[in-house]
């Protein structure tokens, strides 16, 4: 397993063993074939979650039963984790609100995650793997598009006949963004940094490309007056750009910040333009249900590169120089 064990960045997540045990009752446990790579892991590696080590890496994770504590599930049915953790019992629980739950956390964050070849997990939080994904790619989406799901459809309510602007193409949940609009039926614009990953935006559905840096005005000759929503993830070195991108009555939804937690907002073109800013985080068993289903119709995740687990180092090198486009995976088990 890839355990995180010092803030020292990417070497300090190093590859342990721990003695394997039976699934208790409720729970399941799952030999994990494929896992994936978040910001989250990078921010964890780095010190920046307050999380004391030693945790286990990863949020994504897909693999086959290998023992269960209940009936729902059998030894070889293949899976895939829903990460958001809850307590299942409250009254948002309940409701299917699981993000509100006194409890909410992520796998990998709040709990050990993925990158092991065995993990136990509340039986509720198990799903079936999508058949049309290869297990790279059923690790590759959960984390990511749960989270963009939520974004565009429950908080943004982004609707066919709008525009969206995804904001650093390049970024796993930036390419579920991509993906997710263009399967609702939105028209899609992108930015970001490095000409490459532009290009691969266009390949994706996006229907126009811009420069991380000043993108507002060509976004608004673009679209004659702004767009409808604008997808951030970037924080304060994208936010003013991103408010000026919007038309009249346009929103902001955003799920992160990864260029610092403090941000100056321009009032007046908050209320002047009748514009909302939203903030966003994972989502509820209900909104994974369904991308799952959206991934039955054709929706599909992008793999940037697959790593060993034993190179997990290497695959958080390669987030934090930020050269990917779409999700890191580490291969765990070959079954």
């Amino acid at each position: 397993m890839a355990v995180y064990e010092e803030p020292i960045g990417p070497p300090g997540v190093r590859i342990r063993e721990r003695p394997k045990t039976e699934a208790a009752p409720g729970t399941v446990a799952v030999a994990i074939r494929a896992a994936s790579l978040n910001h989250l892991d990078l921010w964890l590696a780095h010190g920046a979650q307050r999380v004391t080590p030693p945790r286990v890496i990863a949020a994504d994770g897909a693999g086959v039963v290998q023992s269960s504590g209940d009936p729902a599930w059998r030894p070889g049915d293949e899976v895939v984790l829903f990460p958001t953790l809850c307590c299942w019992e409250c009254e948002w629980c309940r409701a299917g609100q699981n993000v509100r739950c006194a409890r909410f956390g992520i796998l990998g964050e709040h709990s050990d995650g993925t990158a092991c070849e065995l993990i136990h997990i509340d039986a509720r939080n198990v799903f079936h793997k999508p058949s049309a994904l290869s297990w790279s790619e059923a690790a590759a989406f959960p984390l990511t598009f749960l989270t963009a799901w939520r974004m565009l459809t429950t908080r943004a309510q982004l609707r066919p006949d709008e525009t969206v602007l995804v904001v650093g193409a390049g970024a796993g949940v930036a390419v579920a963004a991509i993906s997710i609009a263009k399967h609702l039926g939105a028209r899609v614009l992108a930015t970001s940094r490095s000409e490459s990953k532009r290009q691969r935006a266009l390949a994706l559905g996006a229907e126009a490309v811009f420069d991380s840096s000043d993108f507002s005005k060509p976004v608004r000759q673009a679209t004659g007056d702004g767009v409808d929503v604008v997808f951030e993830h970037v924080g304060p070195a994208t936010l003013e750009e991103s408010m000026r991108s919007l038309a009249m009555g346009g929103r902001i939804v955003t799920c992160g910040s990864t260029s610092g937690v403090k941000a100056e907002i321009a009032m007046p073109r908050l209320f002047f333009r009748q514009a909302g800013l939203l903030g966003s985080t994972m989502g509820n068993a209900g909104e994974f249900e369904a991308v799952l289903k959206a991934i039955d119709g054709g929706l599909k995740p992008v793999v940037d590169s697959v790593y060993p687990l034993s190179d997990v180092k290497d695959a958080l090198k390669r987030l934090d120089d930020a050269e990917q486009f779409g999700k890191v995976v580490l291969s765990v088990s070959d079954g």
